[in-house]
């Protein structure tokens, strides 16, 4: 079947990228979720109407492409709900210790060759890696 090939991935790939280009050209700024979000949740900011439009945006393409195209949701290999909230809670310290996401490091800040979201992006890889594994094997 031609799922097998990484069509989707390659395509949702540069979909991502053509989204944080136009965010960056038609807006100036960076499309990293974590500052994203958070100036969502500072109501007088002036730029919070587009940051809750990009996070609607990105919850409806989810849905769309779940329930509209009928693609699968990523199992959660039966993590609790204490699993999952720490987790999140991990995640949410960690992009606030390296100021900022994988998306603003990996996706904007790699592409304008900048070391600390080289380094930043790393660094999310090589702990993603070692969780997984020992999530797996320990």
């Amino acid at each position: 079947m031609w799922t097998h090939i990484p069509w989707f991935s390659l395509t949702g790939g540069m979909f991502i990228g053509l989204s944080a280009l136009m965010l960056l050209f038609l807006n100036g700024k960076i499309a990293g979720i974590s500052g994203i979000l958070t100036g969502i949740f500072r109501p007088q900011h002036p730029d919070a109407g587009w940051r809750l439009l990009f996070a609607l945006g990105l919850i409806a393409g989810g849905a769309g492409a779940s329930y509209g195209l009928g693609f699968e949701m990523p199992d959660t290999l039966n993590i609790s709900g204490i699993d999952l909230m720490t987790a999140g809670l991990l995640v949410g310290i960690g992009t606030r210790l390296a100021n900022g996401c994988t998306s603003g490091h990996g996706i904007c800040g790699v592409g304008r060759l900048s070391l600390r979201s080289i380094v930043a992006t790393v660094t999310f890889m090589l702990v993603a890696a070692v969780t997984v594994y020992f999530r797996l094997h320990g």
